[in-house]
Parts: C-alpha cells; sequence; structure tokens
C-alpha cells in the first residue's frame, strides 16, 4: 500500500492482519476506503486461512471523513466508495472478525458489521451517529445492522445516534464477545483456530448464510443444498468423513483444498 493507511500483513499462521492506520480518528477518506477495497480484493484473489481486521487500541474507526462531505454529488461518491469496500470485505471467502477497541463510529460500525464475528475491548463504543449530522448511515447501518440485532434495535441505535457500550453490544449481540486484554491478539489467536480448519467449508456456510438471507426460504435451502453437494468434491471433506469414521468428531487435519 503505498500510502500506508491500511496495512495487510499475511502471516505464518495463515491469518491476514489488515490494519487501518489514518491518525488521528482512523476517518475512512476516500484514500483510505480504496486502499481498503484493494486489500480485500487481494484476499479475494491470495485467500488466507482467516482474516482480521483492526485498527488502534483507542478508535477502530471514527466513521467517514466529514470534510469530503458535500452535496448529493459528493455523497454518492462516499456512497459508491464504502459500498465497493465494505461489499469487498463482506464477501470474502473466509472467516473474518473485527477486532473493536475504543470507538466504532458511522462507517467504523459498518466496517465491523461488514465482518462475520466482532470482538470488542472493554472499552469499545460502537454506534451510528449520522442523525446527529442530520443524515443516516450510507454504508449498511441500516442494512447489516438490522439484519444481525432486529429493525426495532437499530431504530433505537440509528434515531438517537447513541454510543453503544461493550456490554451492552454484548448482550443485544452487536458483538461476539467482550475482552479485557489486547483484542487484536484475542481475534488473531481466534482467527487462528478457523485458518486451520475447513476453509473451502467456512466459505461455503458463509456464502449460503449471507446469501440465504436475501432470498426466500425455498431459494435459500436449494442454495444450500446445492453448496452441500459441492463441498462434498473437497479434499477436506473426504479428509474429515474418513477421520470421523477412524477416530470419531474434532480430529481432523484438514488441507484447505
Amino acid at each position: 500500500m503505498v500510502d500506508e493507511l491500511v496495512h495487510l500483513d499475511r502471516r505464518d499462521d495463515g491469518v491476514a492482519l489488515i490494519t487501518l492506520d489514518r491518525p488521528k480518528a482512523n476517518a475512512l477518506s476516500a484514500a483510505l476506503l480504496d486502499e481498503l477495497a484493494d486489500a480485500a480484493q487481494a484476499l479475494h484473489d491470495d485467500r488466507p486461512g482467516a482474516v482480521v481486521i483492526s485498527g488502534g487500541p483507542k478508535i477502530f474507526a471514527a466513521g467517514a471523513e466529514i470534510s469530503e462531505f458535500g452535496g448529493s454529488d459528493e455523497a454518492r461518491q462516499v456512497a459508491r466508495r464504502i459500498r465497493t469496500a465494505l461489499d469487498l470485505v463482506a464477501t470474502i471467502p473466509r472467516v473474518t472478525i473485527a477486532a473493536v477497541a475504543g470507538y466504532a463510529l458511522g462507517g467504523g460500525c459498518e466496517l465491523a458489521l461488514a465482518c462475520d464475528l466482532r470482538l470488542a475491548h472493554t472499552n469499545a463504543r460502537l454506534g451510528q451517529p449520522e442523525i446527529l449530522l442530520g443524515v443516516i448511515p450510507g454504508g449498511g447501518g441500516t442494512q447489516r445492522m438490522a439484519r444481525l440485532i432486529g429493525p426495532a434495535r437499530t431504530k433505537e441505535i440509528v434515531l438517537t445516534g447513541r454510543q453503544v457500550t461493550a456490554d451492552e453490544a454484548l448482550r443485544i449481540g452487536l458483538v461476539d464477545e467482550v475482552v479485557e486484554t489486547d483484542v487484536t491478539e484475542a481475534a488473531l489467536e481466534r482467527a487462528a483456530r478457523f485458518a486451520q480448519g475447513p476453509v473451502l467449508a467456512h466459505g461455503a456456510a458463509k456464502r449460503a448464510i449471507d446469501e440465504g438471507l436475501e432470498r426466500p426460504l425455498p431459494e435459500g435451502l436449494d442454495l444450500e443444498a446445492d453448496l452441500f453437494v459441492e463441498i462434498f468434491s473437497t479434499e477436506d471433506a473426504a479428509t474429515g468423513v474418513q477421520s470421523f469414521l477412524d477416530h470419531g468428531p474434532g480430529r481432523a487435519t484438514f488441507s484447505g483444498r
């Protein structure tokens, strides 16, 4: 990454770590979003075992770069960039974990929502404060959050613009775990375990869930059945089934093929 607003590090344990690095607040400027999109595309093209997305210890990402806001034309460009970047993050065919420390507001919260799992430090604060500017979320806040925690809770958070503490976020399902230690290290440890698993099955299951939610139930069931059949052509499926027959569950060593 030329401007080094987004770092992509591939670790020996198979985990790819994306780190936002735009002091002071990791605001999602046009340049940062473009770099984030490039990093996510690289993980589509050369797939790791799992992915962690992190920011700073006090600010995960504070939201869009408000100085780039303007009229409708500028808003359209902002929405296009964040949609492109976050859709690429959301569709990486591997488990993605957001490591949220400090503030994850606006586009920062939307970035966390685009991940499969969210680990939060006790100091985390999440929210969609766009309403306080007289606007609404434009990067998935009204859509991904509603699918995660339900429409009523999402409306209350979006319409008030308030910040949700880590404990409340865990209680309502906005995050999956709260830790007192380094949240990035905790996320990397969890991601490393995923990276040693059946990563092709992870991608298939993720696709079945995400795409199935957008379809009527019969079509979602058809998609699941198709992917169920497809995954049996992998080496991992053969390994997993044989290991179960020979040794029982949870003993297989997968190759990712």
